[in-house]
């Protein structure tokens, strides 16, 4: 497998107070990488250095070979669970054509292609139904959905998503996860989570970050490792129906 994104002995800090430090770590073409870790360890800080959006104090990144800022025209990204106003006057599809701005015609608006790839989008994640509802009506998980179209829109090669599943049930989350995992076969996704028992089922490798990183494969993952992770002791249920 091709190496897409790669990260050299990156360090980053805050006004001084360093949230992620001798990051390394190779992510390649095609792989479902989950990212875990406490909060404040530094899970959302690697993903905008990958982005471009920060610039790391020491070490380098490279995304397709290139600086992040010039490779992230190649990425979809979701962010968290979005604090906006939900009265905002704008409807879902419109919202999803945001996912074509830098990818169409600078000036006259959107095309019709534009509006046929955000189509395409809402159908894939399967809303195509809503598209000209205001972003007040939807549940959360119609609001996930809406956001991975946007990102889908982009016609992205890698698709990165920083707690697509928080604040929805679990019906919704399953119902993510499950298309994610088809949008897998022709494209790279990294994906943060708490959940690790449950994105475990889906992903190949996971990333331990509390600011530095190990990464594991699924199998290797165990109580242990966890409370290494979060510094707190962990029990194991085990679920049965």
């Amino acid at each position: 497998m091709n190496p897409i994104i790669e990260i050299d002995n990156v360090s980053f800090s805050y006004s001084h107070v360093p949230v992620v430090r001798d990051i390394n770590l190779v992510i390649h073409e095609g792989e479902f990488l989950g990212v875990i870790g406490p909060n404040a360890g530094g899970k959302s800080t690697l993903l905008k250095l990958i982005l471009g959006l920060l610039r790391p104090d020491a070490g380098e990144i490279t995304v397709f070979g290139k600086s992040p800022d010039k490779g992230r025209s190649r990425i979809g990204y979701v962010p968290q669970y979005p604090a906006f106003s939900r009265d905002f006057p704008i409807n879902v599809c419109d919202v999803v054509l945001l996912g074509r701005l830098g990818e169409t015609r600078w000036y006259g608006g959107y095309t019709q292609e534009d509006r046929e790839i955000a189509m395409d989008a809402l159908k894939a994640v399967e809303i195509d139904n809503i598209w000209n509802q205001s972003i007040d009506s939807l549940s959360g998980g119609q609001l996930q959905r809406m956001l991975i179209a946007r990102a889908l829109a982009s016609k992205p090669e890698i698709l990165i998503l920083d707690e697509p599943t928080a604040n929805i049930d679990v019906r919704a989350e399953e119902d993510i996860f499950a298309l994610l995992k088809q949008y897998n076969d022709h494209m790279t996704i990294i994906v943060v989570s708490h959940d690790i028992g449950f994105i475990s089922g889906y992903v190949g490798r996971v990333a331990c970050l509390n600011q530095t990183l190990l990464c594991h494969t699924t199998s290797e993952i165990n109580g242990k490792t966890i409370e290494e992770l979060y510094g707190a002791p962990v029990r194991m249920i085990q679920h049965a129906h």
